[in-house]
C-alpha cells in the first residue's frame, strides 16, 4: 500500500494488529502489549508519529499524575484524573513490561527516512527507556522513567508518596466542579494504597540489606510524623478540598468525606511506614554513600550514567569538579576584592559576604514577604532581556509558591518546572522559606533565573509544544544544564551590570555545582562522610551551612543526580563554542538558543546532533 495514501484508521489498524498499541479506555486502540510479538519496520512520518503517540499514551497510563499536571486528563483520558500511580512491586513490574515492549517497537523503526525532529524523538525514547530498564534490573530502588529522581530508597526524607501526593493534590489536581472533587476523593482513597505499596518495597529492600543512613531516616521520621499529625487532625488534604469547593460553591460533604479517609485509612498507612523506618533505624549506620550498601557501587555507576547521559567515571567527574571550581573562583576573586573582601580564600570571603547585613532579608514572615517580592522584581528584569536571547518566545506562565512547611526540612532551597500544556496550571517556582537565612539578595536573582525564567519553567514551555512523548521524557543533564545555561545568559545579557554582587552570586552558583561533582563522587565512590561533604562546601565555596546540610543529604538519597548540572551546562556551552567557530559571523545567539531549547530535552549525544543540524541549516541559508 502506498504510504502516502494511508489513512489514520488504517495505520492504527496495522499497529494494533501487531500488538503495538496499548490504549486507554476510549483511546485509539486496546490491543495488549506482549513481549516477542512482531513489530513492523516504521518508515513513514505518519507511522512514526502514531507509534510515538501510542508510546506516550502507555506512559501516561502508568503516570496518571503527569496527565493531570500537563492538563491532558480530559476526553478519552478523563479516567486518569481519578487515579494515582502504582508504587508497589507489581506496579514496578508493570512499568518494566511496558517499557520493554515499547522499546522493542522504537528500536525496530527504520529512522533513515524520517525528518530530523522525528528521528530525535525516536532517539529520545530509545535512550530514556534503555536507561530506565537498566535501573529496573537492579535489585532495589525507585527508577525514574524520563525524569531525574533516581534513588535507592523508596521512602526517605525527600522521596515518597507522603511528600509527593499531598503536594500534587493541592497544587496540580484541579477542583472546578463536582466531578473534579469526586476525582480528588478517589485519589485520596488511592493514597493509602500507594503508601502500602511502598511499604512492601522498603521491607523487601531491608531484607536485601539495604538500609538508608541513620541521619536520613531521622529526617524522614520527623517529616512523616508531621504528615501523620495532619492526617489525624484533618489538615492539609482536608483543608485543600474544603477550601476549594467552598470557593467554587460546589455543594457536598467534601471535607467530611476527606477527613474520614485521612483519619481511618491514610493515618494508619503512615503509621505503618513510620514503624518500618524505626525498625530500620535500629540497624542503620552513619555511612553516607552507596559504597556502604550491598550492590551500591553498581547502583552508583548506573545512577551517574542516568544523571549525566555520559559514561564518565566517578574519578573523571571528581577531577572535573576540582578543575572547574578553581577556574570559577579565579573569576570570583577580583569581584570580591572590588567589594572590599581582600583577605583569605575565596570560600572564606564568601562566608563573610553572606553575613553582610546589606544582603540579608529580615527574619520571619516579614522576610518571607520580602523574598517573594524580590523574586518577582528580578523575574521582571529577566523578562525584558529574553528577546535578545531567543528568536521564538514563550509565555513564561509562572507561579511562585512556598514549599509546604512539612517538606522544607528535607528539601533543597528551591525547585521549579513548567505547568500544563494548555496553560491552565502555571509553572511553579517552589521556594524553601523555613528560614530567611537560606537566601541572600545576591544569590536569589540567579536562583530565580535557574528555576523559573529562562530556566526550568521557560524551557518546559517549549517542551510542551513537542509531541507528547517529548513532554513526558526528560534528561537530568539537559534539564539542569539548561537551567545553569539560563543563569549564564542573564549574566551575559547584562542583568548584573549595575549589581556586580549579583554576578558574584551567579559565579558562586556555578562554583556550587562544580563542588557538587566533587562531593557527590566523594560520598558515593571515595567514602567521604556526610560531615566531609558539608565541610568541603562551606570551606571551599563559602556556602551557607544551613543550605548545604540539606544539599548533602539530598546527594545521599539521590546518588549521581547532582552531577548532571555542571556536566550538562559544560556540554551546552561547548556546543555553542563549536557552533560559533563553524559559523563565524553567521552565528546568532538567538538562533543557537532556539535550536537548543526547541530541540527539546535530550541526552548529550543527541544534543550534539541537534546543534549539528542547526549549523548545517545556517550554512545552507547563507549559501542560498
Amino acid at each position: 500500500m502506498n504510504q502516502n495514501t494511508l489513512t489514520r484508521r488504517e495505520i492504527l489498524a496495522s499497529l494494533g494488529a501487531s500488538g503495538a498499541v496499548v490504549g486507554l479506555a476510549g483511546c485509539t486502540a486496546s490491543a495488549p502489549i506482549r513481549a516477542g510479538m512482531p513489530v513492523p519496520s516504521m518508515t513513514s512520518e505518519a507511522e512514526a508519529s502514531l507509534l510515538l503517540d501510542s508510546i506516550a499514551e502507555n506512559l501516561l497510563a502508568l503516570q496518571p499524575e503527569s496527565a493531570t499536571s500537563l492538563g491532558v486528563d480530559k476526553g478519552p483520558r478523563a479516567a486518569l484524573r481519578s487515579k494515582l500511580g502504582d508504587r508497589s512491586q507489581a506496579g514496578q513490574d508493570r512499568i518494566e513490561a511496558v517499557l520493554r515492549a515499547d522499546l522493542a517497537r522504537a528500536e525496530a523503526m527504520d529512522v533513515s527516512t524520517l525528518s530530523h525532529s522525528t528521528r530525535t524523538s525516536v532517539e529520545v525514547v530509545r535512550s530514556a527507556y534503555r536507561t530506565a530498564l537498566e535501573g529496573l534490573a537492579l535489585p532495589y530502588g525507585d527508577v525514574a522513567v524520563g525524569s531525574w529522581r533516581n534513588t535507592p530508597y523508596v521512602v526517605i526524607q525527600n522521596v515518597g508518596a507522603y511528600l509527593d501526593t499531598p503536594r500534587f493534590l493541592d497544587s496540580d489536581h484541579p477542583i472546578d466542579n463536582a466531578a473534579d472533587a469526586e476525582a480528588y476523593i478517589a485519589r485520596l482513597e488511592a493514597y493509602p494504597v500507594e503508601l502500602s505499596g511502598e511499604l512492601g518495597r522498603i521491607r523487601d529492600a531491608r531484607g536485601k540489606g539495604l538500609v538508608p543512613p541513620a541521619f536520613l531516616i531521622d529526617k524522614a521520621i520527623a517529616q512523616m510524623e508531621t504528615s501523620l499529625k495532619g492526617a489525624r487532625d484533618g489538615g492539609g488534604l482536608v483543608e485543600s478540598i474544603e477550601r476549594r469547593t467552598r470557593e467554587k460553591n460546589i455543594p457536598g460533604n467534601w471535607a467530611g468525606r476527606a477527613r474520614a479517609i485521612t483519619q481511618q485509612k491514610v493515618a494508619p498507612a503512615l503509621e505503618r511506614q513510620i514503624a518500618e523506618l524505626r525498625t530500620q533505624r535500629q540497624t542503620a549506620s552513619m555511612d553516607a554513600g552507596m559504597w556502604a550498601r550491598p550492590g551500591g557501587e553498581a547502583f552508583y555507576r548506573w545512577a551517574l550514567k542516568a544523571s549525566t547521559t555520559t559514561t564518565m567515571t566517578p574519578d573523571q567527574v571528581h577531577q572535573m569538579g576540582l578543575q572547574q571550581l578553581a577556574e570559577l573562583q579565579g573569576r570570583m576573586d577580583p569581584i570580591l576584592k572590588k567589594l572590599g573582601y581582600t583577605q583569605g580564600s575565596v570560600g572564606a570571603r564568601m562566608q563573610a559576604l553572606a553575613k553582610d547585613p546589606r544582603y540579608k532579608f529580615s527574619e520571619g514572615d516579614k522576610g518571607r514577604a520580602e523574598i517573594m517580592a524580590y523574586i518577582q522584581d528580578w523575574l521582571g528584569k529577566f523578562r525584558t532581556r529574553l528577546p535578545d536571547a531567543f528568536r521564538t518566545l514563550v509565555r513564561g506562565n509562572l507561579e511562585v509558591k512556598r514549599l509546604p512547611p512539612e517538606e522544607e526540612p528535607g528539601a533543597p532551597g528551591a525547585y521549579g518546572g513548567a505547568g500544563s500544556i494548555d496553560g491552565s496550571i502555571p509553572g511553579k517556582f517552589w521556594i524553601n522559606l523555613r528560614s530567611t537565612d537560606l537566601h541572600s539578595k545576591y544569590s536569589l536573582p540567579d536562583l530565580a533565573a535557574h528555576e523559573a525564567i529562562p530556566g526550568h519553567v521557560w524551557q518546559g514551555e517549549y517542551a510542551n509544544q513537542l509531541p507528547m512523548i517529548r513532554t513526558l521524557l526528560a534528561f537530568n543533564a539537559y534539564s539542569e544544564g539548561w537551567a545553569l545555561y539560563a543563569e549564564q545568559l542573564m549574566d551575559e545579557l547584562g542583568a548584573y551590570d549595575d549589581f556586580e554582587v549579583g554576578r558574584l552570586g551567579f559565579l558562586q552558583s556555578l562554583a556550587f555545582r562544580a563542588v557538587r561533582l566533587v562531593v557527590d563522587t566523594g560520598i558515593h565512590a571515595k567514602k567521604w562522610t556526610r560531615e566531609q561533604g558539608v565541610q568541603f562546601f562551606v570551606e571551599r565555596n563559602g556556602s551557607n551551612p544551613l543550605e548545604v546540610a540539606s544539599e548533602v543529604d539530598r546527594y545521599c538519597s539521590w546518588p549521581g543526580q547532582a552531577c548532571g548540572y555542571k556536566i550538562g551546562h559544560t556540554e551546552i556551552v561547548r556546543q555553542r563554542t563549536r557552533a560559533r567557530q563553524e559559523l563565524g559571523g553567521r552565528f546568532d545567539l538567538r538562533d543557537y538558543d532556539d535550536a537548543v531549547v526547541k530541540g527539546g530535552n535530550v541526552p548529550m549525544d543527541v544534543l550534539a546532533k541537534n546543534v549539528s543540524e542547526y549549523i548545517a541549516t545556517a550554512k545552507r541559508a547563507a549559501a542560498a
